[in-house]
């Protein structure tokens, strides 16, 4: 038994989000909720043949149902909705010392479609459990995969008198439509269904759009410090709150954040004369708010878009977690929008940029600035959150100034473009790793590794892992 599933992974390995183990003693049906469960989620591995407390206990025993009618129940009662799977049969020494076999399920994750089970019931894998889906949590789910969209869902309360008139007339000009009724280009772009405003046309164009959806506001927190204190040390010092159909919501927002943020005065040793740096680069913290209205997830009641703002960072918190195949990996260059039709819409205003470009020009802007990259995280798993560092205790103002300091004027003279940008990116974000570089230079893995080498060579990286082959290997500042 070699590779991957070793006896150590299969007995060893904590069960999670991505794996479990389950005995043959199990009903195959049984097994079938939970690739259903893994399939609905991210993927996964199931090994069947294996006790839950790591035991080897293979097929070899009365009790146990045969290897083909694990393999085949899948095939047999999925057909309204098949999963994408692969078996993988491996060879052990069960714990009674014979010759023996477990079952390894490798599923693949269904990106469009929400798999149903033979019982007609929806499984979703949670951690390390799988669990059957109430009416509510599988509707959220089918938007989720795209099968089912929250914006395109009639508002029966709705008419056409909720519509704010002048900015659908603003958006008829830019359309070179201003002869249109309002119904009918509200028709046109599926924002009006039997005289009612969708989801999508009350958050575009309403005067109150709380008034259905009463969580579709932004509120704009200034903290005086760098955490949030309660009690005595309470310290929110400014509490905006932001409401209106979305391109007003922008406006506004914009307005906020630029009548609060800071400039930083520096004086420039090629001219001599002090200059003005922002405190954050426009385009990245606009870009992040105009993302977070654009993309998040409206279905989520419970809460809304904030803005918090401290001393050393801006965080833009939006609710509802990442969209179907969209990661915190790579949502620099998937393309995936949860609520196209507003995506339209806010791109025919001029507020959006072409899907995901907008996120990689918010990490280039930080770096113009010498600041350090965004970070994206899932809060609770629930919603995503973007901070910006303004990095005001030691934010390098200049580059190249600044690997000057550590580098003789000889050496950084001899660099190459590459290996400059790997010295900068390692000054700004303490370590490297060959995927980020080969991202961040869009060269190929060989290329950025043996660039990384020749700068250890040089003296000027230092290289830390356990071996050659460690995937948690990086490199670093030896200067």
């Amino acid at each position: 038994m070699q590779g991957r599933f070793s006896k150590e992974f299969l007995t060893t390995e904590v069960e999670n989000q991505f794996f479990d183990r389950k005995s043959a003693k199990k009903k195959p049906e049984e097994i079938v909720k939970h690739l259903v469960g893994f399939a609905n989620a991210s993927g996964g591995i199931l090994v069947v043949g294996v006790e839950d407390n790591g035991e080897l206990t293979g097929f070899e025993y009365v009790g146990a149902h045969s290897i083909e009618e694990f393999k085949t129940a899948p095939i047999k009662l999925l057909r309204d909705t098949p999963i994408m799977f692969e078996v993988i049969e491996v060879p052990i020494e069960n714990c009674r010392n014979q010759k023996d076999t477990v079952l390894v399920f490798d599923i693949k994750p269904s990106t469009k479609q929400v798999i149903i089970c033979y019982d007609r019931e929806v499984y979703l894998r949670i951690k390390d459990e799988t669990h059957k889906l109430s009416y509510e949590q599988r509707r959220l789910l089918e938007y989720d995969k795209g099968q089912r969209f929250f914006e395109d869902e009639e508002v029966t309360d709705s008419n056409l008198q909720d519509i704010d008139k002048e900015l659908l007339f603003s958006y008829k000009q830019k359309m070179g439509a201003k002869d249109s009724s309002d119904e009918e280009i509200l028709i046109a772009r599926n924002l009006l269904k039997n005289g009612h405003l969708t989801n999508a046309g009350v958050l575009l164009f309403a005067k109150y759009p709380t008034k259905y959806i009463p969580n579709a506001r932004m509120k704009f927190l200034r903290f005086d410090g760098n955490r949030f204190q309660t009690g005595s040390n309470f310290n929110l010092i400014k509490e905006i709150t932001i409401e209106g159909p979305l391109p007003r919501m922008i406006e506004k927002a914009k307005e906020v954040l630029k009548s609060q943020l800071r400039d930083f005065q520096f004086l420039s040793q090629e001219t001599g004369k002090f200059e003005i740096m922002p405190e954050y680069p426009e385009f990245a913290w606009f870009e992040g708010i105009v993302n977070a209205l654009v993309h998040r997830d409206y279905s989520v009641y419970g809460d809304y878009i904030r803005i918090s703002m401290y001393d050393d960072r801006l965080e833009i918190f939006s609710p509802g977690k990442l969209p179907n195949i969209v990661t915190l990996e790579n949502m620099k260059y998937t393309r995936y929008s949860r609520n196209p039709r507003i995506a339209r819409i806010l791109s025919e205003f001029g507020w959006v940029k072409e899907l995901n470009e907008g996120v990689k020009r918010i990490f280039s802007e930080m770096e113009k600035q010498f600041l350090k990259f965004p970070s994206y995280s899932e809060p609770n798993e629930n919603a995503v959150q973007l901070n910006l560092e303004n990095n005001i205790l030691n934010r390098s103002l200049r580059m190249k100034e600044n690997l000057e300091q550590k580098i003789s004027q000889e050496i950084f003279n001899s660099l190459n473009e590459d290996e400059k940008l790997v010295l900068y990116y390692a000054s700004m974000n303490n370590h490297v790793t060959v995927k980020e570089m080969s991202q961040y230079l869009n060269r190929g893995g060989t290329y950025t590794r043996n660039l990384l080498k020749d700068l250890r060579e040089k003296n000027l990286l230092k290289w830390c892992g356990s071996n050659a082959k460690d995937p948690k290997q990086y490199y670093y500042l030896e200067i």
